[in-house]
């Protein structure tokens, strides 16, 4: 086994924070004694090598703590988690931009970072100038970035603007041509942040690309931050989870993957929807969860699953000519799935007796694509128009797994024979 390129052993890194008090009545006396405590505290803690801090109360919060993992050379990574979980501040300080409160890192090698759009670049400089300055700050001889001068070009395809002011360019002309050079220069270890989403799409697939390139065929090592989930399980072979500033998983990317869906979807809807009947409700949604084949409770399946929503709907009249609507829609919040009770005639909801009604629906295997899904349920009638109905919308999240070949389409398809409706009490 090869030594690790990158070794992190109980890393933290620690800010103090300040807060004003809120107080419900001050003299003018009390407010410049506030003012004057807080010049003099800032003047103490410049002096004194430490942060400028403002506020009458100070926290201290832990960005990173504890955290401790080993990077191969050659291993693409993916460093996934929610806002604020601590990934933009493990890799400022593996690019030596910040240093850690404790813990200690280790680096076998050369490393190129594209952290914010335009880094290490001079505004005022032209593009083909800040090649060479960029290239610089790597630790490139000018032969070598010569060398690899017109590759960067023809890469981040700004050839045209290469003479201009870089202040003139667009935030994607920044990224592209930044992108190009960390790429092209050859460091052993390329750390990128979510900056790549700033580009189109077509760059970034070109992105996704070369960073394949770099690990697969270079044996080089990337590290890569972002919240695009797919574009992760592409590129990278392992994952690491942060939470709150603390490592919860480090293994393969797909286990990774997996993990961070299911602590993510479990502080947003539940997989079993379920309320208290109201008297005064002509239809009402009572419950709603998602099952497997098997009838047991779920949040996420397999793409070759089929998928079960089991509904119970309290009516207190008939309402003549009722039918329902489902829809199934993506993060984007676009349909890829709709059907209504007419697709399969009868209209099972001519069925529908007083009290509890129980209705279960199928979402056929190999149908959508890797994601997170949001299941939205309606009520309605063409011929009555005042009828009281209480259907929250949106009632259910779930998400589809890929463990072999994202077989799912992923195209939005409005095709009905997708879902079945069936009522389980006719």
């Amino acid at each position: 086994m090869p030594d690790a390129i990158i070794k992190v052993d109980n890393l933290g890194k620690s800010y103090l924070i300040g807060h004003e008090v809120k107080q419900s009545y001050a003299t003018m006396r009390d407010v410049v004694t506030q003012k004057a405590k807080g010049i003099a505290k800032g003047v103490k803690n410049v002096f004194g090598g430490g942060q400028l801090i403002s506020g009458g109360e100070i926290e201290e919060f832990w960005a990173l703590q504890n955290v401790s993992f080993e990077i191969k050379p050659g291993e693409a990574v993916g460093i996934i988690g929610r806002n604020g979980a601590g990934k933009s501040t493990l890799l400022k300080i593996l690019s030596r931009i910040t240093e850690p409160t404790i813990g200690r890192i280790e680096l076998r090698g050369r490393v190129a970072s594209l952290l914010e759009v335009g880094t290490g670049f001079h505004g005022e400089l032209s593009g083909r100038e800040n090649i060479y300055l960029n290239g610089s700050i790597l630790g490139m001889s000018r032969s070598e970035i010569k060398n690899k001068f017109d590759e960067i070009v023809e890469f981040s395809g700004v050839e045209n603007f290469l003479d201009t002011p870089v202040k003139r360019y667009s935030s994607g002309m920044y990224v592209r041509l930044a992108f190009a050079v960390a790429a092209h220069l050859e460091p052993e270890i390329l750390v990128v942040d979510e900056v790549l989403a700033v580009g189109d799409a077509e760059f970034q697939k070109k992105c996704l690309g070369k960073m394949n390139d770099i690990s697969r065929n270079d044996g080089r090592t990337v590290l890569f931050v972002s919240h695009n989930l797919s574009a992760v399980k592409q590129l990278c072979t392992k994952g690491i989870l942060l939470n709150k500033g603390k490592l919860c998983f480090s293994g393969s990317s797909q286990e990774a993957i997996d993990k961070y869906l299911e602590t993510n979807l479990a502080s947003e809807i539940s997989n079993n929807f379920a309320r208290i009947k109201e008297n005064n409700k002509d239809i009402q949604l009572v419950s709603a969860k998602l099952s497997d084949s098997n009838s047991l409770p779920r949040q996420q399946f397999d793409i070759s699953e089929d998928i079960h929503i089991e509904l119970t709907i309290n009516c207190s009249k008939i309402v003549p000519n009722l039918y329902g609507y489902i829809a199934i829609k993506n993060s984007q919040e676009e349909v890829y799935i709709e059907s209504d009770t007419f697709d399969y005639l009868p209209n099972s909801l001519e069925n529908v007796t007083i009290g509890d009604n129980s209705f279960k629906i199928k979402i056929r295997s190999n149908v959508l694509a890797y994601g997170t899904y949001t299941v939205y349920l309606s009520f309605v009638s063409s011929f009555a128009d005042n009828f009281n109905v209480d259907i929250p919308g949106d009632i259910l999240k779930f998400t589809i797994v890929d463990t072999e070949t994202q077989r799912g389409h992923g195209r939005i398809s409005k095709t009905s024979n997708l879902l079945k409706w069936e009522i389980q009490n006719a």
